[in-house]
């Protein structure tokens, strides 16, 4: 994507969390990082439980769609092919996060290489995206404090493994590109 291309948008928020915001608002501070065999086991096993459920919940997503859950479209860096995955879209003060909890996952490095993708937040429609990488700091812990939007059981889950996930996860800032000669697109 060209450097001089616009980025903008918000999404529709959640009826409980408007912006995002509500953990901050509430004085809520994430604990100190510290990574942990038990949750790195857990997630594992929690994730192909989820992969081994995509194909199930992915037309379901399709249909009529699944909470904060949007598709990612990612060229693979080894195959260069299509890759899709379904995640939970984070936001926070008008901003746009991605992630995983358990550190680096196939989707991660594939998106950390490529920098752009293609988000669906209603099938079939995309919207395309610039990722950067967030490091250690306050945007990554807001991003990881707006894990409270994921959908049940994940909004749990995440709250429980806070140092886990502040120690090892790998966060995202997602920007959508308009291109310079032409509308923005329409999500």
């Amino acid at each position: 994507m060209p450097p001089s291309a616009e980025v903008r948008g918000t999404l529709g928020t959640a009826p409980d969390d408007r912006d995002g915001q509500a953990a901050a608002r509430a004085g809520v501070t994430l604990p100190p990082a510290r990574a942990s065999g038990a949750w790195r086991r857990y997630l594992r096993v929690q994730y192909r439980l989820i992969r081994l459920l995509d194909p199930l919940v992915a037309p379901w997503w399709r249909g009529y769609g699944l909470g904060n859950v949007v598709e990612l479209c990612v060229v693979g860096r080894l195959t260069g092919r299509p890759r899709r995955t379904l995640l939970g879209l984070l936001r926070s003060d008008g901003r746009w996060f991605l992630g995983h909890p358990n550190g680096d996952v196939a989707w991660t490095r594939n998106l950390e290489a490529a920098g752009t993708a293609e988000l669906s937040l209603s099938w079939p429609a995309t919207i395309p995206i610039r990722a950067t990488r967030l490091a250690d700091g306050e945007l990554r812990d807001r991003a990881i404090l707006a894990t409270s939007q994921h959908v049940f059981p994940g909004n749990i889950v995440y709250r429980l493994a806070r140092r886990h996930i502040r120690a090892v996860g790998t966060y995202f800032l997602i920007e959508i590109v308009v291109p310079d000669d032409g509308p923005p697109p329409d999500p």
